[in-house]
């Protein structure tokens, strides 16, 4: 089948231009995400937030009496 080359063209930019406003979605959808996920208190997965700089136990991270065996 034989088509008009302004047809073609035509179509061509049409693909072009959904191409672009897909990509743009895309972009935008992903930065909403990530916002959002930037306000949030907690991961989606998690119950509590990360604490940095406290112990987690009855045992400091940092101390070396902690290896200490018991006398």
């Amino acid at each position: 089948m034989l088509m008009h080359p302004d047809l073609m063209l035509t179509l061509a930019n049409n693909r072009h231009r959904e191409l672009i406003q897909q990509a743009d979605k895309q972009r935008l959808l992903a930065g909403a995400r990530e916002a959002r996920a930037a306000r949030r208190p907690f991961s989606a997965g998690r119950r509590t937030a990360a604490v940095r700089g406290r112990p987690t136990g009855t045992l400091a991270s940092c101390e070396p009496s902690a290896a200490v065996p018991a006398r």
